[in-house]
Order: structure tokens, then sequence, then C-alpha cells
């Protein structure tokens, strides 16, 4: 009795770490898409998506704060179906595969902006608040395969 206790036990502190994973997410990207409605968010993010082949054309199509707003839309929309995600179970797979997309799509601007990483005192640095993606892109792998179980 005492084993099947412990292990009840076990699997629900387990989902702990997946809804304080799940809501750290989903505030950030709520965070942050709020944010990209903003000239300075709008300013901030340009260099990135300007310097990047699969983002630099939407310059040509919009204004600087119009493609901001559009990336804002996306992350914003993003959250909203991951907490869905909570409820129906079927949306995480789309959840994860937006997830997925725009961390994969951050972390490669690390490789596409020029002078995004520098040397100090013989080590390389970069732009750290863009590698906490790196986290993120595992959660959006996670999120993808719990939609299989």
């Amino acid at each position: 009795m005492h084993l099947i206790t412990q292990t009840k036990n076990s699997a629900s502190s387990s989902q702990w770490g997946f809804y304080i994973s799940t809501f750290g997410v989903v505030f950030i990207l709520l965070w942050l898409g709020i944010f990209k409605f903003t000239p300075t968010e709008a300013m901030a993010i340009k260099p990135l998506i300007a310097n990047h082949p699969l983002s630099s054309w939407l310059y040509k199509l919009w204004s600087e704060q119009t493609v901001s707003n559009i990336v804002g839309i996306v992350e914003i929309a993003v959250a909203i179906l991951i907490l869905l995600s909570l409820k129906f179970k079927q949306l995480r797979r789309y959840a994860g595969i937006g997830v997925c997309i725009i961390f994969m799509m951050t972390l490669s601007y690390l490789f596409t902006t020029p002078n995004t990483f520098k040397h100090v005192d013989g080590v390389p640095v970069t732009d750290f608040f863009i590698l906490k993606d790196i986290l993120f892109l595992g959660f959006g792998i996670n999120l993808l395969q719990s939609a299989k179980k």
C-alpha cells in the first residue's frame, strides 16, 4: 500500500515541474508579446529580423512597428494555445510546434545577426537574454512529446 501511495505522490509532484514550466513559458510569451506592440521593442528586434534570411523580407512589406506587432500576435497566440492545450490535449501538438518554431527562430538570430558574439577577456559572449530560449525550446519539444502519450 505504501508503494502505491508513494507512486501516486511522485506522479503528482512530477506534474509540478510541468505546470511551473508551462506557466513560465506562457508568462514570458505573453509579456514579450505585449511588449512587441511598443516602439522600443519594435526598434530592438529590427536588427534580428532584418538580418535573418527567413524574415528579412517582412520589412519590404510592412513597417518596423507592424512587423513587431505581427511577432507579438504570434507570441500571444502561442501562449493562449499552450493554455488551451492544458484542457484540450489534442492542441498540445500545435502548441509544441508553435513554441519550437518561435524559439528555434530566436536562437538562430545568434548566428544571423552581425556582431552578436564578442570576445571579453578571451571568452566569447553574446546576448544572454536570447540564450534562455534553449530552455524554452526544450519545453516545446517536451510538449510535442507529451502530445503523443
